[in-house]
């Protein structure tokens, strides 16, 4: 089963994670099928902290790809932040 969850990177302390779509028998930080967008929860200033492509996206989860918990969370937010940019 394919699943759709973040992969760690970055050094000591400081967290960098890739969002990938992987087989959910594979460990975390291994080899992954697709990269589809990136988190970054210490950005600070200009950097960004969420990048997604949301077609990949759907394309994953029309395939029968699952989500993990935090990455529903970070794509909630980022389709909610994408409409606000969008009106203003």
């Amino acid at each position: 089963m394919v699943r759709i969850r973040l992969a760690r990177g970055g050094a000591k302390k400081k967290p960098f994670y890739s969002i990938v779509a992987t087989d959910s028998r594979k460990r975390r930080d291994s080899g992954y099928i697709e990269r589809l967008g990136y988190f970054n929860p210490v950005a600070r200033g200009q950097e960004v902290r969420l990048s997604l492509d949301e077609d990949r996206l759907a394309y994953w989860v029309s395939q029968g790809a699952q989500t993990s918990n935090r990455v529903k969370q970070l794509v909630k937010g980022f389709k909610d932040l994408s409409i606000h940019e969008k009106r203003a």
